[in-house]
């Protein structure tokens, strides 16, 4: 009798462990996944900049002001958790020569400058939040 209750309870055991060991891997392949791809970007919008305050600084895009040649792409990267945008003009008079939409976290836009001049940009979503590009 003892011996049956013995090979009973191995058979258990295993049974669990056996078990225990499939769910672990399942879990362990289904949560590992490939690191994202990190965007590079000329110009970021960074943590908590959804907020006034940034503007004191001119840290609401960063740089707040950069230099391109002609010819030259321009690439924002958001990198706060809210939405954010990058819409020529000011937020009182929108130029309508580029608009990103709202862009999610670690979204991307780009924008290639083919004339001289300087771009002032803006966030549709929070007024505060202004930059310029200046193409040379």
């Amino acid at each position: 009798m003892l011996k049956k209750i013995t090979i009973i309870g191995i058979i258990i055991l295993t049974f669990f462990l056996i078990v225990g060991l499939i769910i672990s891997n399942f879990y362990v392949e289904e949560t590992f996944r490939e690191p994202e791809q990190i965007i590079k970007g000329d110009v970021i919008m960074p943590t908590k900049v959804s907020r006034p305050g940034c503007e004191e600084t001119s840290r609401c895009y960063v740089p707040s002001s950069i230099i391109v040649n002609l010819g030259k792409q321009v690439t924002w990267v958001n990198e706060d958790s809210a939405f954010h945008s990058v819409t020529s003009g000011f937020y009182d008079a929108p130029t309508n020569l580029f608009d990103s939409g709202y862009l999610d976290p670690l979204e991307s836009f780009t924008v290639t400058f083919e004339e001289l001049g300087t771009y002032d940009y803006f966030c549709t979503l929070h007024p505060w939040m202004s930059g310029q590009v200046i193409v040379e």
